[in-house]
């Protein structure tokens, strides 16, 4: 199952995007949005200067504090020190469609250019806290990349986190074999210091992404 989102584009006409919940063994089901946009609605005209989504208000970095793989308090508002901030929310038990994006992130960093990377964090927000211990989260994102920074903490604040960003966590789904997948938004979320004025759904061509970035940095 993916996160994919739909977008129709014709000139002249608004996209609409609706964001369906990746799930990694879930039904899909649509977003009902942040508390800022409900519905689960993403509007965007194509006369911005993003090529990914463009929500009709920049998300704004939550006031939220989590724990990171070295067991340290993290704040996503002021401990986001990087001018270009990436966001996935995931889990490393996910089979499909967190594999896919994770390669797709860690491609986009390798391909910007030098000084662009050097201004760019990806911070990857585990949507299973009961298994995603710091130690789990660590081992698993240095197959990707040990500079991603990783963070787990209660699961209430990791949903209020993600509300706040437009993703969706559906939350368990029971397998015959007895352990469980965890639905949840596939969206990547682009913010410039504290505001996000840009989202990539599952599936965003590296070059998309990386092309993206590179006029977040410039921003």
């Amino acid at each position: 199952m993916s996160g994919r989102t739909a977008r129709m584009t014709r000139p002249g006409i608004v996209a609409l995007l609706i964001t369906a919940i990746a799930g990694c063994g879930g039904d899909p089901q649509v977003d009902q949005g942040a508390p800022d946009n409900p519905g689960g609605v993403i509007v965007s005209d194509d006369s911005g200067p993003y090529i990914g989504a463009e929500p009709p208000r920049p998300y704004s970095m939550p006031d939220i504090t989590l724990t990171a793989t070295n067991d340290r308090d993290f704040n996503l508002r002021t401990d986001t020190g990087y001018p270009v901030t990436l966001v996935f929310y995931g889990y490393t038990h996910c089979s499909d469609v967190c594999p896919l994006v994770m390669s797709d992130l860690t491609s986009t960093l390798l391909q910007l250019p030098e000084d662009v990377r050097a201004q760019t964090q990806l911070v990857f927000v585990t949507t299973d806290p009961a298994r995603d211990t710091p130690d789990v989260l660590r081992s698993y994102l240095d197959r990707y990349n040990p500079d991603f920074v990783g963070l787990t903490g209660s699961l209430r604040d990791v949903v209020t986190a993600a509300d706040s960003m437009g993703v969706a966590i559906e939350g368990r789904h029971k397998l015959s074999s007895g352990g469980y997948d965890v639905g949840h938004g596939a969206q990547v979320i682009g913010f410039h210091d504290d505001q996000a004025p840009v989202i990539w759904t599952e599936g965003t061509p590296v070059a998309d992404m990386v092309s993206d970035i590179e006029k977040l940095a410039a921003s």
